[in-house]
Parts: structure tokens; sequence; C-alpha cells
């Protein structure tokens, strides 16, 4: 299973197995009474959020951080993802898996298409050609493929669908709108234990989608390390001397395409999942450059990268968005009046409807001063750790070994 791969790979695999199995227990580490709860994250939509564009960001990052090749119309193959799973979940059953597959498999097919076209150009005629391909398809879902898409209301699930192998195996629902599940267990459904005293929410539709998240992340691993993987690295590094050798490399990048449009697929598919709702937003620009700052915040071309910016930017969505005034006049109540007001003033354009400055702000930051990325900070806090601790580890003089 780990052929291939070295003992930090191993290592990083096996962390990153722990760390999303246990996401439940991580991410909640404040009691619910706790004035600081509001920044707990281990609630199932968030944590679902997290692996789903995590899943997104290692597609795009096979593309853009390997090859080079910056796409600005990811988006579309998300979109198509989610509007696949739908139809999946109308004409055949409810069980996410021919969902996903079937997301996987026509967003494989969509991007062969526009990679075929879009990569017999580089650099940013290339990044220009996918945005087009992208508001082309936006466009067509919200206003001209009404019939499959159902335009702005969204394609949505009904009591009425045929859902033939459902009614089939006489599982279907007829009295309310059936929700998506896994051969019997429901996306939505949720265990709750309780451990000292807290309780910890555990959710089948988390699980799921961590299953394939991991399952991505490994195939990720391998293809970095893999000669193919080599190869686009040779691409991205120098492709007229790749050229010059005799390579076409243009089956490789297309490959690359493709790969990264599967994973944007199976994102997509697990949207749907998660909510079976399909609308022309997935599509927009604005999507597709939300997972090129994901890929840029967290480390291009890493392993990990990827990973901890769609996280970053998911929490400061999901957190920094809810906090509103009454929350931070909470806070700031043990102030006196004129200060407590004056700090909710001051704090209230950051968040709220005003986070994005606060990503802003940040994410100007970590460009400036960390370029690698969140990985390059991370390993930067690992040298200065392992620094100090060398430093504490002061070698034994021949007088010190006298003395005692």
């Amino acid at each position: 299973m780990f052929k291939g791969l070295d003992r930090n790979d191993i290592r990083l695999m096996l962390v990153v197995a722990l760390v999303t199995l246990a996401a439940p227990l991580i991410l909640n580490p404040f009691p619910a009474d706790s004035a600081w709860a509001q920044f707990n994250a281990g609630y199932p939509d968030l944590m679902q959020r997290f692996v789903i564009y995590g899943i997104f960001a290692i597609g795009f990052n096979i593309l853009f951080g390997l090859t080079g090749y910056l796409s600005f119309g990811h988006a579309a193959f998300l979109g198509v993802g989610s509007y696949a799973a739908v139809w999946m979940f109308k004409l055949l059953s409810m069980n996410v898996v021919p969902a996903v597959l079937a997301a996987m498999a026509i967003a494989g097919l969509f991007s062969l298409a526009i990679g075929w076209i879009s990569l017999r150009r580089t650099g940013i005629y290339f990044s220009i050609l996918t945005l087009a391909f992208a508001q082309m398809s936006y466009n067509l879902a919200y206003s001209v493929l009404t019939p499959i898409t159902n335009g702005e209301t969204g394609l949505q699930i009904s009591i009425n669908d045929p859902r033939v192998l459902d009614r089939a195996f006489g599982t279907a629902a007829s009295d309310s709108v059936p929700y998506p599940d896994f051969f019997g267990l429901q996306m939505n459904d949720t265990a709750s234990f309780e451990f000292f005293g807290r309780v910890f929410q555990f959710s089948v539709g988390y699980y799921f989608a961590a299953m394939l998240f991991l399952a991505a992340f490994y195939l990720a691993l391998r293809l970095f390390r893999s000669p193919f993987g080599l190869m686009l690295r040779g691409v991205k590094t120098n492709q007229s001397r790749l050229e010059y050798t005799g390579i076409n490399p243009r089956p490789y990048t297309l490959a690359a395409f493709v790969i990264s449009g599967v994973y944007a697929g199976l994102a997509g598919g697990l949207l749907a999942a998660m909510d079976p709702l399909a609308g022309a937003e997935r599509m927009q620009w604005t999507a597709s450059g939300e997972v090129v700052l994901m890929t840029i915040l967290g480390g291009v071309g890493t392993l990990l990268g990827p990973v901890l910016g769609a996280g970053f930017i998911k929490y400061f969505e999901n957190i920094l968005s809810k906090i509103n005034d009454q929350i931070l006049h909470q806070w700031f109540a043990f102030l006196p009046d004129g200060m407590e007001d004056f700090m909710v003033t001051l704090v209230s354009p950051f968040v709220g409807k005003g986070w994005h400055l606060t990503l802003g702000v940040l994410f100007m930051l970590v460009v400036i001063f960390l370029p690698g990325g969140l990985v390059e900070g991370f390993q930067r806090i690992g040298r200065l750790l392992a620094r100090l601790v060398g430093r504490g580890r002061k070698p034994v003089s021949d007088d010190d070994k006298g003395g005692a």
C-alpha cells in the first residue's frame, strides 16, 4: 500500500488520517458555555466543508502546483459535479455512491473537453481561456440550459422524482422529500457522545466525506512521488527544454488537467450529498478564485498547503462571519461603556459581513512575509523549536563530569 513512499510520507499520511478522524474532538476545544465557544468548528456542516474543499484544493494543486498552469475556471467542474450528483439522486437512487461516481465521470469528461482546447495556450492566455469557459458554463447553467439546471432557482430533488433503483428495491420514500444516504445511513445522521462532561457530534456525512478525502490525499501523495509527477514538475521548471529532448508535454498536462477536474467533480458531488441542491453560483468566477486563494495561502506545490488553505478560508467564512455586534458587546462588556462602544466600533468592520477584510489582510501578510504559504510558516516554527531544544541540550563538559 505504501510502496514508493518514504518514512516521512508514511508519517505524514498517518498524521493526516489521525487528525481527520479525530476532528470532532480536536475542533471543539472550548466548552459550550465558554465565551470562546464561538470559535469551535467541530460541528458536522463545517467539518464537511473542510474536507470537501480540501479535496477541491488538492485537485487544483495537482494542476497548478505541479505544472504551473493557473486555471481560473475550476469552479465549472465543481458545478458540473454537483449537477450530475443531483440528477443521480433524481433519476436513480438517493444512495450517494452512484451520485459521487457520476459526478467524477461527468466532470472528468467536461475537463477533458475544456483542457483539450485550453492547453493549446500557456501562461496568461491559458488562464483567460479557462476563465472564459467557466463563465460560459455559468451563463449556460443560469439561463440557457434551464431544463437541465433549473436556472437561477437551482436543481433540487422532489418527492415525484423517478428514482428507479430505489423504487425497484422498495426503498423510495413517498410521504416526504428523501435525503441522501449511504446504504441506509443518512448523510445527516449524527451520533452524540459525552466525554468528561463535553458533548461531541460524530456525523455519517462527515466521515463519508473524510474517507474520500483521505483516499484523495493518498492518491495525490502517490502522484507527487511518481515518475508522472516528476514529469509534471519538469513541465513547470522548463517546458521548452523538455520539448527539446523530444518529449511532448501536452499529454501529461492534459492528464493533470483531467485529474484535477475529477477531484473538483468529486468535491461537487460531495457538496450535493451534504445538501442535495445544485445552483449556478457554484460555477461563478469567485468560486474559482477562492480555490486559487486556498492553494496560494496554504502553499503552492505542497501536499498539505491546499488543505490548510481550504480549512483556513472556510473557518473564517463560517466562524468570523457569524460574529455580530451583540457578540462583540459580550466580549467587551468588562470595559467602561464608552470604551466598550469604541472597541465594538473598531472591531466590527473586520467580522460579520466584513470577514473578507480580515481575510484580505491576512492573505496580504502571508504573501509578503510567507511566500511559501502557511506550510512555510509551520516549517519556520518547527526549525525555531528545534533550535531552542538544541540549545537546551547543553553538552556536558569534562569538568562537569568530574564534579559529578
